[in-house]
């Protein structure tokens, strides 16, 4: 009779959700109390806590934590979010919310370490973000009141991060995780890729690099106030990088940057994926992404590979057709940039996949092997639809490859003798975006159109005819170039684009300036300077002018390109200012070249170059 009535009641209360929802009338401070604490965690220092408890007390409710660096505030006890929790089914059902600012932020003391370095065997008061989690976990279940013993975390971005973090803590009451827009090794995420540093991060800079004098309810940290709104030319005319020192002058991260240009032990021990590998993870997974994210399309991959090699948990995936965020928003119509995918994606998301995993973990049976959900669940970006998985990447692919070859065409076979050839100059670099205003942290170049690139002489073009049926590629886009260049340093930029037809209609979101019509739409990108193709634990100088190998990895892909569509591939040197300007002649650090180590260069692209991927076979 308890089961049912328990059962009864979280329809009872998720049916009524819908309803409020629906009327717009829901206000925290009607169904929760609020309650803030400082928890004293092993070493003595204690971190601001605030606890949202549901007002009916006639069950119990499991807990839903996110620790964050961005602060738990509005602080003070009359003080209310608008939203807690995940999303508003979950809030709105009822659940046990809490938000902690991290060690050395907002009114937590302590001070703070930007990606605290994980310590497997912790001795005696020696802490990290898992002792830390471990600590307030054991902290929630044995004071709070009214709660069923069970714990969830969340979190996105760096709360991402900090939800990765928890399941090295170990805590039995942690029964569900989902790590969403995961940071995972600032060295791939964020604020490089592949090692190259994204300029295009610079004003984010400012959060992270600067410590509180203790625990404060006001901004300690500034941003710079940069004289021009003009992105591209405001960074070349602050080229060399070193130029940029003068806005941080005491920023501890902008330092650390600099002073880090390779993958040394600073980056290696703030990276998370090797210890996810080493431990035995128990806690239910659930990493969220977007196909579309600038910031974080490393770290959910990457971390969710590791544990599904590593651990034998439930351990799921989630990819959808989302930029930074969209998942947690509540729009009507989902796009990037100027591509429409649909109606009610985010919303039916937190509804149908987050809702039903949380409940499922957190107050339902929660055994893995009759979980509700998917191994993967993926939107297709080209067809605009849902697929479910038993496997990410799907068994039920094959291996295909295009070489780029003569008279700009993609080939099914390599030709060793044709070489393609471009000036690559420092002065003019490739713009990563036709936008002009200077962007927080970048969004809507990941599926913005490419055909500004392809007429420039300095961007390599490779297409295939027009195809004659549906093509899908899925998981890891591998590009194997064989290049050259005058010069003995290069970044190597492949752009993997879709091109529409020329009778393709426009959406609403598209920018003035644009039609759909031949629309170049850009579904993977990345880069790899030619100074790590050996590693990225030291930065080696290429040889002028010798025939070289630089491979890497395009992260994830799950995309229809469509009958009557055209699969094209671009290669540049330079996307500026997305990533900092190569010199084109070695340094060991970029951050300390000097104006006359730019120089233009002439690099060569081989017709055994190729892009290797796997296509779908439905």
């Amino acid at each position: 009779m308890k089961t049912y009535l328990k059962y009864f009641s979280l329809l009872f209360f998720t049916f009524l959700s819908f309803q409020l929802i629906a009327q717009n009338d829901y206000k925290v401070e009607d169904y929760y109390t609020k309650k803030e604490v400082d928890i004293e965690m092993r070493d003595g220092i204690k971190l601001h806590t605030t606890i949202y408890s549901p007002k009916d007390l006639s069950q119990e409710y499991p807990i839903i934590m996110q620790r964050t660096p961005y602060s738990s505030r509005p602080y003070g006890e009359g003080e209310f979010r608008s939203k807690i929790g995940p999303n508003e089914f979950l809030m709105k059902e009822g659940n046990i919310i809490v938000y902690q600012d991290v060690r050395g932020r907002w009114m937590s003391e302590g001070d703070y370490d930007n990606m605290r370095p994980y310590i497997p065997n912790k001795k005696g008061k020696e802490i990290d973000e898992a002792s830390d989690t471990y600590d307030t976990i054991e902290w929630l279940v044995n004071i709070v009141e009214n709660n069923n013993g069970n714990v969830g975390t969340w979190g996105i971005s760096y709360p991402g991060f900090y939800t990765s973090y928890s399941l090295l803590s170990g805590h039995p009451a942690l029964k569900a995780a989902s790590p969403q827009a995961s940071i995972a090794d600032f060295f791939f995420d964020d604020f490089h890729h592949n090692g190259a540093y994204l300029l295009s991060y610079f004003m984010a800079t400012a959060l992270f690099g600067n410590q509180t004098e203790g625990p404060t309810t006001k901004a300690w940290y500034t941003f710079p106030k940069l004289p021009s709104e003009d992105q591209y030319q405001f960074f070349l005319d602050h080229t060399p990088i070193s130029q940029l020192d003068q806005y941080y002058p005491d920023n501890f991260f902008w330092n650390q940057l600099r002073d880090n240009p390779v993958y040394d032990k600073f980056w290696q021990d703030r990276g998370l994926i090797q210890h996810l590998k080493d431990a035995k993870i128990k806690t239910a997974v659930m990493y969220v992404g977007g196909f579309f994210d600038a910031e974080d399309l490393y770290g959910p991959f990457q971390s969710y590979k590791a544990i599904e090699e590593n651990s034998d948990n439930y351990n799921t995936i989630v990819y959808g057709p989302w930029s930074h965020g969209d998942w947690a928003r509540t729009s009507k119509r989902q796009a990037v940039g100027n591509i429409y995918f649909g109606d009610d994606i985010s919303e039916n998301y937190q509804r149908d996949v987050e809702t039903v995993f949380f409940n499922y973990f957190l107050k339902e049976e929660g055994k893995p092997k009759n979980s509700p959900l998917p191994e993967a669940k993926m939107f297709d970006t080209g067809s605009h639809e849902w697929t479910s998985f038993e496997a990410w990447p799907p068994k039920a692919t094959k291996k295909k490859a295009y070489y780029l070859g003569e008279n700009q065409k993609l080939k099914s076979l390599p030709n060793k003798s044709f070489e393609n050839t471009f000036i690559s100059d420092p002065k003019k670099p490739v713009p990563y975006s036709e936008d002009i205003k200077i962007v927080f942290t970048p969004r809507k170049y990941m599926s913005d159109d490419q055909r500004f690139a392809a007429r420039r002489p300095d961007v390599l073009v490779f297409e295939t005819e027009v195809l004659k049926e549906d093509l899908t590629m899925v998981g890891e886009i591998e590009a194997k170039l064989k290049v050259a260049t005058s010069g003995t340093d290069a970044d190597w930029i492949v752009k993997v684009i879709d091109v529409y037809p020329s009778d393709a209609e426009g959406t609403e979101e598209m920018q003035d300036h644009l039609k759909m019509s031949n629309y170049h739409m850009m579904v993977r990108s990345e880069v790899m300077p030619a100074r790590f193709r050996n590693g990225f634990e030291k930065a080696e100088a290429s040889v002028p002018n010798q025939k070289t190998d630089i491979d890497f990895i395009l992260q994830g892909i799950y995309h229809t390109f469509k009958k009557g569509h055209k699969i094209q591939v671009q290669v540049q040197s330079t996307w500026f200012p997305l990533i900092n300007l190569n010199p084109q002649t070695f340094v060991p650090n970029i951050f300390k070249a000097e104006k006359a180590d730019y120089k233009k260069q002439t690099h060569t692209v081989y017709g055994d170059s190729s892009i290797e991927f796997m296509v779908l076979e439905k």
